[in-house]
């Protein structure tokens, strides 16, 4: 490891603060506010939209958000309609949507996230990069495959979500970007095969070494065994993104 990535992984695994951070809403493409925190560390700066997993909202995101600032990228943690509460932050979007008797499965969610791309795009033009947690990594695949707007993908406990409406697997089969995909040791498989039509050389895998691992992006949390690890592994590939 070199002097400059030891120094970054080290800083990132420091407790940290949120930084800039506010709560903006935008509407969805059918007309649903929805609820986003924004944490903008300068406008310049790419983004990456991070979206939570089933039942969560985006305080699925307080802790990681900050560290990856610090990487040099701006964050959205979004509300998607699909989801309810985590760390004491309930979902807006998802309350928003009940109210108006709006369909809250996952694939409804996506509409979510295609808005919240089209939202950060009023600070800069650089391309995304999708962070996804369980039902919301799988959509954020599906999204970044016709999507030119989106660099990478980061997909924390992916699956087949969708059947019997839509097979990811079938979907990725054109895949062409960058993937940094986490699964706990019982989903790898799954996964594995899920992606198994995508090249090789895409695709930089993480399972937990020691432990039989966490789903979705709680894998990151300071409460989780293996997020050292995770941490030090997601680094690398950010590290090979700015090639």
């Amino acid at each position: 490891m070199t002097y400059a990535l030891r120094f970054i992984f080290i800083l990132l695994l420091l407790p940290t603060m949120s930084e800039a951070q506010q709560t903006v809403t935008f509407s969805s493409t059918d007309g649903l506010t929805v609820t986003a925190d924004l944490y903008l560390k300068d406008k310049s700066y790419p983004f990456i939209i991070l979206f939570h997993q089933a039942n969560f909202s985006r305080g699925e995101y307080q802790e990681t958000a900050p560290k990856l600032m610090k990487l040099g990228y701006n964050c959205l943690a979004v509300d998607l309609r699909s989801g309810k509460e985590v760390n004491f932050i309930k979902n807006e979007t998802a309350a928003k949507a009940h109210e108006k008797h709006l369909p809250t499965e996952y694939l409804d969610a996506e509409k979510d996230m295609q808005a919240a791309i089209e939202y950060v795009k009023q600070y800069n033009q650089n391309r995304i990069v999708l962070f996804g947690s369980s039902y919301s990594a799988s959509l954020a695949l599906k999204i970044a495959c016709d999507n030119n707007k989106v660099r990478a993908v980061i997909a924390f406990s992916p699956g087949e979500y969708f059947q019997p409406q839509l097979t990811l697997k079938t979907v990725l089969s054109k895949f062409d970007k960058p993937i940094f995909v986490a699964s706990t040791k019982s989903e790898n498989p799954f996964v594995k095969e899920m992606l198994s039509d995508v090249s090789g050389n895409l695709i930089t895998w993480f399972v937990p070494s020691h432990n039989p691992g966490i789903h979705g992006s709680r894998a990151l949390w300071q409460s989780a065994p293996e997020n050292n690890e995770c941490w030090f592994s997601l680094l690398l590939f950010f590290k090979g993104l700015k090639k």
